[in-house]
């Protein structure tokens, strides 16, 4: 729209192109109000006039009484002043184009109003550390862990993330399976001991309650559906039981088939080397005959032994994904030369959401 309006929220008319008073004479007679708002309508019926040769005592040259023009008075004003009138426009028109409307209320109000990201309408990032690998770490890294599971096969590090603030957390079933004790240390250091909760081995899942936890901070869990190829992404696990690592990159993929086993003799696939197919082919290892397969995200931030079961983070703090497999390049059984290689896969973190339920009810599939 081309007109502008005053801070008094009325429209202003350019001098001498706004519309005229139709009985310019009339003026001085009414109640004082602005001549140029509101416009009387184009169509206002005329008033009745003064016959020609009317005497100043109301009555013509012949004597006789003639209708004398009378003052009109102003009615009551009906339409709101203007930001708001327009404002209501506005609303209208986005409501029937549908898409545009909290773009446009931002653009008249001025209110900088949080647009959603592709994946969740959640912004735990403070909006001064927004779009930065810091502030992603600042917000999330407190409600990442680190897991330590022992069973007669020796000892494995793994992740973890905090879901509720009393005791809950999810992890890689692969991390914590045939363990005979688990201890879960906090990003502050402070060590507790963990129990199985439920575990779901054909989507590589399980639920741990901490004994004795309190205050813990809960991640915010985000929505997979609506990633994109290309969009940028945060891994916090403990690699190599190097706690609170922290790697970057983009989603590479989304809904790649990985195949992994649900053999618990087969879980950690020598020295924490977690064995998995995809495409056909074997990686570290042999899945065996027992496998299952679940879509998974594609990420090129580097991932290694010890970061199954952390969080894969969008830039505004959400957890979109549990992480999973990695790629390793070397042939050798050895974790130590075991490196990432930016082939990375992480379980959807709406996949994770549809099961907690049934992990919660002690299922031990």
């Amino acid at each position: 729209m081309t007109e502008s309006f005053r801070r008094s929220g009325e429209y202003e008319y350019p001098q001498g192109h706004g519309p005229q008073s139709a009985y310019p004479e009339q003026q001085q007679h009414t109640s004082p109000v602005n001549p140029e708002w509101p416009p009387p309508p184009a169509y206002e019926p005329a008033q009745p006039a003064v016959a020609a040769g009317g005497g100043h005592d109301g009555h013509g040259g012949d004597g006789t009484a003639v209708p004398t023009a009378v003052p009109a008075r102003p009615g009551p004003k009906r339409r709101t002043k203007g930001p708001l009138a327009v404002l209501a426009a506005v609303a209208i028109v986005a409501a029937a184009i549908g898409g545009g409307t909290a773009y446009g209320i931002q653009e008249l109000t001025g209110k900088d109003t949080a647009v959603s990201s592709s994946s969740t309408s959640t912004n735990v990032v403070p909006s001064s550390a927004k779009g930065t690998v810091a502030g992603v770490v600042a917000a999330v890294n407190p409600s990442i862990v680190e897991i330590n599971a022992a069973s007669n096969a020796g000892e494995s590090t793994g992740s973890g993330v905090i879901i509720t603030s009393d005791d809950q957390i999810v992890t890689n079933n692969h991390v914590i399976s045939g363990a005979s004790s688990i201890k879960v240390t906090t990003s502050d250091g402070k060590s507790y001991t963990a129990q199985v909760v439920g575990t779901d081995s054909k989507k590589d899942l399980a639920l741990l309650k901490l004994e004795g936890a309190s205050g813990l901070k809960a991640a915010t869990l985000g929505n997979s559906d609506g990633l994109q190829v290309g969009d940028q992404v945060v891994a916090i696990g403990s690699p190599e039981g190097l706690s609170d690592t922290v790697t970057s990159g983009i989603i590479s993929a989304l809904n790649r088939d990985v195949t992994v086993p649900t053999d618990e003799n087969q879980q950690q696939g020598g020295s924490g080397r977690w064995p998995f197919a995809f495409g056909g082919r074997q990686f570290n290892g042999h899945t065996g005959s027992s496998t299952t397969t679940y879509k998974a995200i594609q990420t090129d931030a580097s991932l290694n032994p010890g970061n199954s079961g952390g969080a894969l983070i969008d830039m505004n703090g959400n957890v979109i994904g549990i992480n999973s497999a990695m790629y390793s390049a070397s042939s050798d059984s050895t974790s130590s030369s075991a490196g990432s290689v930016g082939l990375g896969f992480a379980i959807p973190i709406n996949t994770v959401k549809s099961d907690l339920a049934t992990l919660r009810s002690g299922s031990q599939s």
